[in-house]
Order: C-alpha cells, then sequence, then structure tokens
C-alpha cells in the first residue's frame, strides 16, 4: 500500500516509528484540499502549454466545392487590336532613323526619313499640275474676254471651264498624295507614328536602301496601357476550359506580382506543331510593367461539380507515406487522425474519409504536436 500512495519514499515504516504520524498529515492535506484533488491538468499524459496554444491555428473541417488548377505555359503580346506595322509606300536611301526599338512615340512623330526616286517623280508631277493649273487659268481668262466681246460661243467657254476643273482635281489629287505620304519637294518621304505609342518591332537602318515595292513592314508601333497574355492549354486539359475562367497570372520579371484576370477568348484551333490550343486573357498595364514576349505561367482555375470535406492544405501531415491530421477538443485532448485525400488545390484538400465537417483540426505548428504525441 505504501508504494500504490507515495512510490518515491524508501523509508521503512518499522524503522520509523514517527512515519505513520507523517502518513497522517499527507492525508489529511490532501483531503483538505478538494481542488487539488480534481484538477484534470494532473490527470493528463499531454497538455498544452499557453505558449503552444498561443502559437496554433485552428481551422473548421467544411463541406466545399471540389476545385482545380491548371498550369498553363504563355506569355505577354501586344493588343493586336491596338498595334499599328508601317509600311515605306515607296523604295529609296534610309537618310535618317529616329526612333529605336523600346522608345515610347507620339502620333505624327517621325520615325525615319527616305530618299527616294520615286518621291522624285511625284514631284515632277505636283510641278506639272500647278503649271497646267496656271494655264488653264489663262485660257479661261481669254476666253471670257472673247466671250465678252461676242467674239466666242458659249461651247468654247465651257470647254476651257472644264479644262480649269480638270487641272485643278488633278492639282488636288497629287497635293493630297503628298500629305498622306509625308512627301515633301526635297524628294525625301518621311515614316510617321500613326498612333501614341513603343517602339516593338524595327526593321530599318540609316543608309540601308528599300527595294522599290517593298512588302515587309519596318516598324511596328503598339499602346501598352493594356496587354494579352497568351496561354497554351493541352489537347487533355481542353475540356475544362472555359470562358469567363478566372486565372493568375506571374511573371519571371515579377514573380511576387499576382495578376488576376478571366480568359475572354478561346481559340478553337489546334497548333500543328505543339498540339496545343490557345487561350487569351486581357490584362489592364498602366504602368507598362509588362512588356511584349514576357514569359508568363497562368493559373486557371476550373470547378468540378460536387462538394466534399476539405481542411487547409496546412494541416495535413505526411508521415511514413501516410496523411494525418490533428484534431483540437482541448488543450488536454488532441488526437492524432489518419486521413485519406482525394486531391489537393493550392490552399485547400479534400478528404475523403477520416474527419467530419465541424471538427477542428490544427493547420499551424501541428507538427511540433504530432511528434510529441507519436514518439
Amino acid at each position: 500500500m505504501k508504494n500504490s500512495i507515495m512510490p518515491w519514499v524508501k523509508i521503512s515504516i518499522k524503522n520509523c516509528p514517527w512515519m505513520p504520524l507523517v502518513w497522517s498529515v499527507v492525508l489529511l492535506a490532501v483531503g483538505c484540499d478538494p481542488k487539488k484533488a480534481v484538477d484534470p491538468a494532473e490527470n493528463k499524459a499531454f497538455a498544452l502549454s499557453d505558449t503552444m496554444l498561443k502559437s496554433i491555428k485552428l481551422d473548421t473541417v467544411a463541406v466545399r466545392p471540389v476545385n482545380g488548377t491548371l498550369n498553363l505555359n504563355g506569355k505577354i503580346v501586344a493588343d493586336e487590336n491596338r498595334l499599328v506595322e508601317i509600311f515605306p509606300i515607296v523604295g529609296g536611301n534610309v537618310v535618317e532613323v529616329d526612333a529605336e526599338l523600346g522608345d515610347y512615340v507620339k502620333k505624327n512623330q517621325t520615325l525615319a526619313t527616305i530618299k527616294s526616286g520615286e518621291v522624285a517623280e511625284y514631284d515632277r508631277q505636283l510641278i506639272e499640275a500647278q503649271s497646267d493649273v496656271l494655264v488653264a487659268q489663262k485660257n479661261l481668262s481669254v476666253k471670257q474676254d472673247l466671250y465678252d466681246s461676242k467674239l466666242s460661243s458659249d461651247r468654247e467657254l465651257v470647254a476651257a471651264q472644264k479644262e480649269l476643273e480638270k487641272a485643278e482635281a488633278a492639282l488636288r489629287r497629287i497635293t493630297e498624295t503628298f500629305s498622306i505620304y509625308n512627301f515633301n519637294k526635297k524628294s525625301e518621304y518621311s515614316l510617321k507614328a500613326p498612333i501614341n505609342g513603343f517602339v516593338i518591332y524595327k526593321n530599318l537602318t540609316r543608309d540601308m536602301t528599300l527595294p522599290a515595292g517593298h512588302t515587309e513592314s519596318v516598324f511596328t508601333v503598339a499602346e501598352l496601357d493594356e496587354v494579352w497574355a497568351i496561354a497554351d492549354v493541352y489537347e487533355s486539359d481542353i475540356s475544362r476550359i472555359r470562358e469567363g475562367m478566372d486565372v493568375c497570372v506571374t511573371t519571371l520579371s515579377y514573380p511576387g506580382d499576382l495578376i488576376r484576370g478571366k480568359i475572354d477568348k478561346i481559340f478553337s484551333v489546334l497548333d500543328p506543331e505543339t498540339k496545343t490550343m490557345k487561350v487569351r486573357i486581357r490584362i489592364p498595364n498602366p504602368q507598362f510593367k509588362l512588356k511584349p514576349q514576357m514569359l508568363a505561367t497562368i493559373k486557371a482555375t476550373y470547378h468540378e461539380d460536387k462538394s466534399m470535406t476539405a481542411v487547409p492544405s496546412s494541416a495535413i501531415i505526411f508521415d511514413n507515406s501516410r496523411q494525418f491530421v490533428m484534431i483540437f477538443k482541448d488543450r488536454f485532448n488532441i488526437d492524432t487522425r489518419e486521413v485519406e485525400v482525394y486531391k489537393t488545390d493550392e490552399d485547400i484538400t479534400w478528404i475523403t474519409q477520416g474527419v467530419k465537417p465541424g471538427e477542428v483540426v490544427i493547420s499551424h505548428n501541428q507538427l511540433f504536436i504530432y511528434d510529441a504525441l507519436n514518439d
């Protein structure tokens, strides 16, 4: 009996005649302290300290719709509806280049100047048209004087008026050509920016000779305050893609910036080389941080037609190829529970077996508790 009451007492009662008095005092003290007799902390093998209790995070098990994420590769491109390719309409020698790749240019700003024999021909036509107008005006004046003197017929006067109108029309046409194509009287042709934007393509250098009938663009100017992210979707994932899907775009240049948007167009054809389908996401870019040809990662969220029991992914403990959660009831009652995982999608894990809705799991610092309870 002495060992069941106080196993650490090694002194024999036989050798200590005063020991019965000591036992009486101890039993009386215990009997007179009801709080000490019922304190649950002394009856538990494990209890969370106040410090540990403050450091953990608790989450309630709930039923949630099952979602998934598709990780797509893509790149940033300019909005095709907000860019302009610039083609030279004449051949000639490039005498000046005033814009470089990446420059911001304003509408009607000169990008390059070309000296051209074709412009010289237009210049000759302009001089001829101006001369024809002067001749027609003089001829009409003479015919008008003759008509007033009754020396010319109505028919001759009308013919002179028609000749003047014809000459003036030819002059207007050639003058408008000079204006539209930015010709000048030095046989030079100026390439000008048609819109405000950035030069995203340039294929022109000083002293370069452009052949007549050149069919390739020499500049591309694009507005970049809104850009596109073009993502590639593999055939196996096409069935999950829908217009309006929520996506999150990140780039290598700004890995911490999460750009949220929606798929606004699905290009319903496959690339014959990559066997992928392209989708488009419009992205506002007011500070011009995103540049064309930047690599991008696009995460598209899709929804399955069911709901399941779910816990935070951070609550899952992996040990010996098995998965566990820590069920919290109170600081003295914490259970280790094995679970079967259906799927994990970033912050949420869906469970098929092991927990029930309404139970509370530890989702932060639970590994310390797991080790303490299961070592």
